[in-house]
């Protein structure tokens, strides 16, 4: 059971550190609501396929009303609201920076804690949190304390508002007590209501590209569902969360090798010792909550 869990955890850290060059990759052909909107088509599909096949799809029948408005709920900020600032945040951002920033939302998570679950900050909190925004700073101002001319702020901002959406998310999660599966496709159904209302509101409808529909479904695939999907197959079959869990920071580094070969991006060493940093920084503040 334990070998089946490193497999599937394994094999989803290693998707997950592709979709980055995905994003970028597919934003030289599509807009940002062209790709938001395609990948969480594919998402929907994929998602109700295996709660189909695992037999879970019944389970909906349980939904009351105040579960369907907790799902339009979520489905407002994941898919639709995180994607569209994490897409517009890869639009401005070399690949490499968007990662590295968007892995500070474990730092967010603990501050969102403070007055939502009303759980205090601890000291680890602080020191993870002081850390990683460091990271940030060296990532945004690529080393150079002094000037700004190098920074994206707008950018950054994205990048950084995205991980308060996505800690948002997870925090008014606790609410929501269904199958993860059915629970999934609930709010990415919602979610394909609001993109297709935003779609057809703000973007021009157009002929998309071949490479450009093939990018998105790899992101509806790989980012937003079936590798969802490994990952919390490897934590239910692992003996023990803390040895599947920690896997998981591979991925930045692994992301920046992909991002090098297919992006084409050349790996600043700011970057590199940025995303050092915020990783050491949320370590630290997972040290204090383990």
């Amino acid at each position: 059971m334990q070998k089946n869990a490193y497999i599937y955890a394994l094999l989803a850290v290693l998707l997950w550190s592709t979709v980055a060059s995905a994003f970028k990759l597919s934003l030289q052909f599509l807009s940002v609501t062209e790709l938001l909107l395609i990948s969480n088509i594919c998402s929907v599909i994929v998602l109700f396929v295996i709660a189909w096949l695992t037999g879970k799809l019944k389970a909906i029948r349980s939904f009351n009303y105040q579960d369907v408005l907790y799902s339009a709920l979520f489905g407002f900020l994941n898919p639709f609201l995180y994607y569209l600032v994490l897409f517009n945040a890869y639009d401005l951002l070399p690949a490499q920076q968007a990662q590295a920033i968007n892995y500070t939302w474990a730092i967010t998570l603990a501050l969102l804690a403070v007055p939502i679950l009303k759980q205090p900050l601890s000291t680890f909190d602080l020191a993870g949190l002081v850390i990683a925004y460091f990271g940030v700073l060296i990532i945004s101002t690529q080393g150079d304390f002094g000037s700004f001319e190098k920074t994206n702020i707008k950018g950054v901002a994205y990048a950084l508002f995205s991980t308060l959406i996505w800690a948002l998310y997870w925090v008014l999660n606790t609410k929501q007590n269904k199958q993860v599966i059915i629970a999934l496709l609930m709010n990415f159904s919602f979610g394909l209501f609001f993109v297709l209302i935003y779609y057809f509101v703000t973007a021009e409808v157009r002929a998309i590209n071949v490479k450009g529909i093939l990018g998105a479904t790899y992101v509806g695939l790989f980012e937003m569902s079936l590798t969802f999907f490994l990952w919390l197959s490897a934590l239910k079959l692992s003996d023990k969360t803390a040895k599947i869990s920690t896997l998981i920071f591979l991925s930045p580094f692994l992301s920046l090798i992909f991002i090098y070969y297919f992006v084409g991006e050349e790996i600043q060493v700011a970057s590199f010792i940025g995303l050092v940093v915020i990783i050491i920084g949320v370590l630290l503040q997972r040290k204090g909550n383990s």
